[in-house]
């Protein structure tokens, strides 16, 4: 099956005897034993999860997922499901909620080095004889950097090393980083997948199912961070749809970029679609599009950036991404006072309302 056929019909387990065309939702904390798929307790499993995994995996080109309550559990579940004592090495501009539980959750149990990793020499620099995980996000949040994950992919194997990826701005529409050498995908199942601003989650999804892939089932089971049947419901529901929102976002977001490129109140533009972006042809290579995130820097430091986000109409301050409404934020101001990001940089979320008002407004933010 294509990706849109598999999206729709892969995640919807009908076995309602009245048969009806979509899944229901099955609510029971609880199952009578020795029932024909196997529930026991909906912490460990159910209908619904079960249709989740079963469809992002197969979206990934993965042999096995698991479906967490957040993001954040989701990748947090990869530090857990570590050796004591490990070394990770992880982007310096990476997504700061999965930068906070390496520096803090797992502070003197494991060790995490934060480099550049769209700069190959600096990831093979950071290599230690512990080096255990490399964790890429390309595109990173919120600098659009792209990372070679054929070329971690090897030096991951090199050293005997898992490599994960965080694909949550590109998807699986865009990007498949398990056919380019990755061991893990992670998403932030709560941005595109969900695409409506509505629903919280995570998932993991493994290249093959073997020890370490276990030990993430064993996390995922025992710590209990796990969506509920609803929330799989609706995610599931939602992914039918995703190959045609993703279109949208892009082509919607290649648009702004090359608005944002031209505009004189415009310093700089972060969009690997764009051919002056450092590293658009590796992009090219592992992307077959490149998302619905945009960033800029706004001439006039953080207080202009600030006033062109009070003067917007049709894009909301608000934190998140992948809805179908467009989001602007001045990351920045949310991060911390520790952050790489640049005072005067904005991170749209290119939603799905027509590109003319999107560019009207803007122009006249802008100023």
């Amino acid at each position: 099956m294509k990706f849109e056929t598999l999206a729709i019909h892969k995640g919807n387990h009908i076995t309602d005897k009245n048969n009806p065309v979509v899944q229901p939702i099955t609510l029971s904390t609880t199952f009578e034993h020795g029932n024909e798929g196997g529930m026991l307790y909906t912490r460990a499993g159910n209908p619904n999860r079960i249709a989740l995994e079963e469809v992002i995996a197969a979206l990934e080109k993965g042999e096995d997922a698991a479906a967490f309550s957040s993001g954040n559990a989701a990748g947090t579940a990869v530090y857990q499901a570590l050796e004591p004592g490990s070394h990770i090495i992880a982007p310096d501009d990476m997504y700061h909620g999965l930068h906070n539980s390496m520096v803090q959750l797992f502070a003197g149990i494991h060790e995490v080095s934060f480099v550049d990793m769209s700069d190959l020499e600096a990831v093979k620099s950071a290599i230690r004889p512990n080096t255990r995980l490399f964790w890429v996000e390309t595109p990173s949040n919120p600098l659009l950097k792209i990372t070679d994950i054929r070329a971690i992919s090897a030096l991951a194997k090199e050293q005997g090393a898992l490599l994960a990826c965080d694909n949550t701005f590109a998807t699986p529409v865009f990007q498949n980083p398990l056919l380019l050498g990755a061991d893990i995908v992670m998403h932030s199942s709560t941005k595109y997948f969900g695409g409506h601003s509505d629903i919280l989650g995570g998932a993991l999804v493994t290249k093959e199912k073997n020890d370490f892939s276990t030990k993430i089932r064993t996390v995922q089971r025992v710590g209990g961070a796990v969506p509920s049947p609803t929330d799989c419901y609706w995610l599931t529901r939602s992914i039918r749809t995703l190959a045609y929102r993703m279109k949208g976002h892009a082509e919607h977001a290649m648009i702004l970029a090359e608005f944002l490129l031209n505009h004189p109140k415009v310093e700089r533009v972060f969009y690997p679609g764009l051919k002056s972006h450092k590293n658009h042809y590796i992009a090219a290579s592992q992307m077959s599009g490149f998302g619905g995130i945009v960033s800029f820097m706004v001439k006039g430091g953080a207080e202009e950036a600030d006033r062109v986000v009070s003067r917007l109409h049709f894009f909301m301050n608000a934190t998140s991404l992948g809805g179908v409404e467009s989001l602007i934020e001045r990351r920045a101001a949310v991060e911390g006072p520790d952050t790489l990001t640049p005072p005067n940089l904005l991170r749209v979320s290119v939603g799905l309302e027509h590109t003319d008002d999107l560019l009207e407004d803007l122009n006249q933010a802008l100023g």
